[in-house]
């Protein structure tokens, strides 16, 4: 007897524990997709890939701005032989030669976009120490110098960054409200995909039911002869595929459920309860209102207006490159040195500089030619891409906002269609129980409230799918009137 309590509490603590281990998690539409934008692992991939373009605007800013660089040589020393040429003696002799030097320089440089060019500003301290025949030690100093050098009739890369790196900016931003909605559509589909399931899987359990009970009726009316053997025979094999329906829409359940889970990053265990939203409210949706927020907010334009600015870009990089090259450098300061520090710092000479540099390709075989002539054929191929894409994406967006409006009327159709279903089955069934209906009939009511529920719940992913399309494509929230940009936290990720 103690023996059977003690195998009856080990039961049931180890049943408490399974039932711990299994969490329970109870989620409607909108909460699956808030959890999904929070939590899953397509949303962290896109969380990084905005981060990845957040920084590299902000590498671009900082650019921008005058940078401050220390240049250190702690210590440096040589010991070898060397070449030198002897005065006295008229010829060439090999000497030994030692030294040790340290240097450091303060360098100030900005950028100029207008022009291209590089303001700069530093300061420079060299110390030499030989040793060997002739022992001596210098300072030499740049206290200040102040230049500027910059390509005369070359490629301006900064005039090209100030175009383009603020619209990749802009469409990083909009690319993840874009990638967002994709997370959303994502979620729906997995929550409807679980809905499907769990409504198969409990009008397989009611048909087991329905087949269990409509089957002893027929035996009881079997046995006075008011159906036939074959509608028995029939009765019991409607029985025998019920059950197996029900064991395969336990197994599709229990995969979607899994499905759901590991997209929200959620124990694969975790059991899943559905809440259906209800029918949405009906509005319409202009196709011309849409398509014009397309135009503005869609980060497919920006990426394309992106991709022909990078080609102009090339374009005027291999024009200017064909040509020949020149730059200038100019600067003026101070410098000057002495056998000690302070010395060095004293009766500064000014120190004067002006270099003109030209290059001029003479023979290139055409090499320059042929890259600015690929140049302006990938230009050419950029605009056709360009436009190709706004068509189609004008298409998607005319065809999403058409099949929108057309679920919101397919919905309420299909929610009158499983009431009427129910109705008809309910009293079909009832007919047959007092003999008053024939078999084909129950069946083909069974199957009609069965497919009803199913339309149901597919009327309602495809008109959520639509919404959720239509505000990826738009970045618009029609249903409460604002843009997604707008509303958006861009901050909280970072």
């Amino acid at each position: 007897m103690k023996l059977r309590i003690l195998n009856i509490c080990l039961l049931l603590v180890w049943c408490a524990a399974g039932a711990q281990a299994q969490r329970s998690l109870r989620l409607s539409l909108q909460n699956t997709i808030r959890m999904a934008n929070d939590s899953s692992l397509s949303a962290f991939r896109y969380q990084n890939m905005y981060l990845s373009g957040y920084w590299e605007y902000r590498s671009y800013k900082a650019a921008r701005l005058p940078s401050l660089t220390l240049n250190l040589t702690p210590a440096q020393y040589y010991r070898y032989i060397t070449q030198r040429y002897d005065s006295e003696q008229d010829l060439d002799v090999y000497r030994e030669q030692q030294m040790f030097n340290a240097s450091a320089g303060l360098s100030l440089t900005q950028n100029f976009d207008l022009l291209g060019g590089t303001f700069y500003v530093n300061s420079e301290l060299d110390y030499m120490r030989n040793f060997g025949y002739t022992k001596s030690t210098q300072f030499s100093t740049v206290p200040f110098r102040i230049g500027y050098e910059q390509d005369l009739l070359g490629y301006n890369a900064f005039k090209w960054d100030r175009k383009i790196e603020p619209l990749k900016f802009e469409k990083v931003k909009r690319q993840f409200i874009y990638n967002t909605e994709s997370v959303s559509e994502e979620a729906v589909n997995y929550f409807f995909e679980l809905a499907m399931a769990e409504a198969e899987y409990k009008l397989a359990m009611d048909n087991v039911v329905t087949t269990d009970t409509l089957y002893a009726i027929g035996e009881q009316r079997q046995k006075i002869a008011a159906i036939s053997q074959a509608d028995l025979l029939t009765l019991k094999l409607d029985r025998v595929n019920a059950r197996n329906t029900l064991r395969n829409a336990e197994i599709t359940r229990k995969r979607a459920m899994s499905s759901l889970a590991t997209f929200l990053n959620l124990d694969k265990n975790t059991y899943i309860e559905l809440d259906l939203p209800s029918r949405p409210r009906a509005f319409v949706v202009s196709a011309d209102e849409a398509l014009a927020l397309a135009k503005e907010n869609n980060p497919t334009y920006l990426e394309q207006r992106q991709s022909v600015l990078e080609a102009e870009r090339n374009v005027d990089k291999t024009k200017k490159e064909s040509y020949f090259s020149a730059s200038i450098n100019a600067s003026v300061g101070f410098n000057q040195v002495a056998d000690n520090l302070g010395a060095a710092y004293k009766n500064l000479l000014q120190q004067d500089l002006v270099a003109l540099t030209v290059s001029i390709p003479l023979v290139d075989w055409g090499v320059r030619k042929g890259k600015y002539n690929m140049a302006k054929n990938d230009l050419n191929v950029a605009r056709i891409t360009a436009r190709q894409e706004e068509i189609s994406l004008e298409e998607d967006v005319l065809m999403t906002v058409s099949d929108f409006n057309v679920q919101q009327e397919l919905i309420a159709s299909a929610e009158e269609a499983l009431d009427l279903a129910e109705l008809a089955y309910d009293e079909t069934r009832k007919r047959f129980i007092i003999g008053k209906s024939d078999m084909n009939s129950l069946t083909l009511a069974l199957n009609r409230q069965q497919e009803a529920q199913k339309n149901y719940i597919e009327a309602l992913q495809n008109y959520w799918l639509s919404y959720y399309k239509i505000r990826k494509l738009t970045l618009y929230d029609f249903e409460s009137g604002f843009s997604l940009s707008d509303r958006f936290d861009f901050d909280m990720y970072l």
